[in-house]
């Protein structure tokens, strides 16, 4: 046995087809040994030729060859499989973005090479025939690259080797005395040569702009970088003017509760020294009294005649004179004066304010256009803007601020149909023909637009139809695939939602739930303010009614998005 080793390589005994040990092995008439069931499947997908080729030497056979089990090899497989034979070395299968062999069976290795003459790709194993046989010595191999089909003519299934510059497009040899028989033609080869020096000219162009943009990005970097350095030290210098003027207005205010405390201090001071000299006057009125009533009370004639003289002199006038006492007493004029005060203050720093926000607004960061037409891009815009206009009070108002929207048909679960140039989306609960794409949601039946928003304020409506709907805004970042709630709009850190059904309302953000009572509204209205960090949702009908408001901090554009349930649709109003 260890002699049918060295006489039986490997090789020999694994099928071309599935690259394993052969079973049930069939030998073709040119002499090449296949698995039965892998050269019938083969031979099967030709069927409706009538022409049948050999997978390794391409030799054609007409009819179908009847194949019976070769009996000899079948024999020395089984005895080498006694005897521990190894398996064929270890190929890479085809991945994601990798070209499959094509004459791989069920699970398919990684393609090396591709054949133009062919119009096939192969694995290590397959594409030996290329090196070996005598019949594929013409033929052009290239690194695997897919979609092959693509290199062959439309109309007559040749390859093209022809270039077209009166039609500028590649045909084959047919096409040449047919369609474009009196076209300007030349062979690829030769167009390839002469548009490769064009393509040469384009990339330095192109590089130059790179080299220009570089430049350009590193001046901006060093300007933005100054910028910051200058913004910081204003900062700090207004922060200690600002100190400064809190400390006055501190200053005013410990004054102003000094004098009241001192005005309240010396009234009642003089009140006391008052009250103090009526109650000794209250005392002695109160013995004079005393004295009286004894001296009325007694039965000695001649004591009450000696008294009465001294005792029933009219009471000597006070040194107080007669007291009058003020009870609507109060600070009621100094608190009017400190309000009064207070509007002065506010007034002047709103008018100072729009001062000091025009002067920082006129430092330019940069410049766009031609010098006959330049835009100057300002510090703070966004910041000035929403110090002169508030958020909208009525529909009017808000529509001034109306964005285009477009739903991004990569980003829609294949159960959504995307409709009216993609501006409608309903639940279908059939898969749609959409390609695989790492931005598409695959577990949840969720939509995101094409449009980013960022720096500045935009508006959209949404007309909601079905039981239930939900309507939200979310980072680019958020998770597309699988069925965690981390993918669910609201449901994380990086996206805000409106759940809409037809009896309430809840909004969400980061996996928290606000319960609304409101009203049911058929169209959403949703306004968002990046800068201030403002997005609301509101009621639309006569008047705007307001359903939430989530303040935050947006740090990245914000993409409008959607999930739907069974039956439910949403359109994104034209406003415009």
């Amino acid at each position: 046995m260890a002699e049918a080793n060295v006489l039986v390589g490997e090789d020999q005994i694994s099928c071309p087809v599935c690259l394993e040990i052969l079973k049930d092995p069939v030998t073709t008439t040119c002499g090449h040994s296949y698995c039965m069931e892998c050269i019938k499947n083969c031979w099967d997908q030709t069927d409706h030729t009538g022409v049948y080729s050999c997978p390794q030497c391409r030799k054609t056979f007409t009819p179908r060859p009847v194949l019976s089990r070769n009996i000899i090899l079948a024999d020395i497989v089984e005895k080498l499989k006694k005897t521990g034979l190894n398996p064929p070395p270890a190929q890479s299968y085809a991945g994601p973005g990798d070209v499959p062999c094509d004459f791989c069976t069920g699970r398919k290795f990684k393609a090396v090479k591709s054949c133009l003459t062919c119009l096939a790709s192969y694995c290590e194993t397959h594409v030996k025939s290329h090196y070996e046989g005598a019949a594929f010595k013409r033929h052009k191999l290239i690194n695997a690259i897919g979609n092959l089909e693509q290199k062959l003519c439309a109309e007559h299934q040749k390859v093209l080797e022809v270039f077209c510059r009166t039609d500028q497009t590649c045909i084959c040899l047919l096409c040449t005395d047919e369609e474009h028989k009196s076209h300007d033609t030349v062979s690829a080869e030769t167009e390839r040569s002469g548009k490769q020096k064009q393509l040469g000219e384009t990339q330095t162009e192109i590089q130059q702009r790179i080299q220009e943009r570089l430049k350009e990005t590193e001046e901006l970097k060093q300007t933005v970088d100054s910028l910051k350095t200058s913004a910081c030290i204003e900062i700090k210098k207004s922060e200690k003017i600002f100190t400064e003027l809190i400390r006055s207005i501190e200053k005013i205010h410990t004054e102003v509760i000094e004098l009241i405390g001192a005005n309240e201090k010396a009234a009642v001071n003089q009140a006391e020294g008052l009250m103090k000299k009526l109650e000794q006057e209250i005392a002695e009125l109160r013995r004079r009294n005393a004295e009286l009533k004894q001296l009325s009370e007694t039965e000695d004639h001649i004591h009450f005649l000696q008294n009465f003289q001294s005792l029933c002199a009219p009471p000597e006038a006070g040194d107080l004179p007669k007291v009058t006492v003020n009870t609507d007493i109060s600070f009621g004029a100094v608190r009017k004066a400190v309000s009064e005060l207070k509007g002065h203050i506010e007034d002047f720093c709103k008018r100072e304010l729009v001062k000091i926000t025009k002067t920082v607004n006129e430092t330019a960061v940069y410049t766009l256009g031609s010098k006959s037409s330049v835009r100057c891009l300002k510090v703070n815009d966004v910041a000035v803007y929403s110090l002169q206009a508030p958020e909208p009070r009525n529909r009017d108002e808000f529509l001034k601020y109306s964005c285009l929207l477009t739903l991004d048909p990569n980003t829609a679960h294949k159960v959504l149909c995307l409709s009216e140039g993609n501006r409608k989306v309903t639940w279908s609960g059939e898969a749609q023909p959409y390609p695989d794409h790492p931005s598409r949601f695959d577990s949840r039946a969720q939509v995101l637009c094409r449009e980013g928003l960022s720096g500045t304020c935009c508006y959209w409506e949404i007309e909601c139809s079905g039981q239930w709907t939900d309507i939200g805004v979310t980072y680019k970042g958020i998770s597309r695939k699988g069925g965690c709630l981390s993918c669910i709009l609201g449901r994380n850190d990086k996206s805000w939602s409106l759940d809409c059904s037809d009896s309430s309302y809840t909004a969400w953000h980061n996996n928290k739930k606000i319960a609304i009572t409101a009203l049911y509204s058929p169209k959403i209205g949703v306004y968002l303010d990046f800068n201030a960090g403002t997005l609301s949702f509101y009621g639309v009908s006569d008047t705007m009614t307001l359903l939430h408001r989530f303040q935050t901090t947006f740090t990245e554009p914000l993409y409008p998005g959607f999930r739907l349930y069974p039956y439910s649709t949403v359109t994104i109003c034209q406003l415009n």
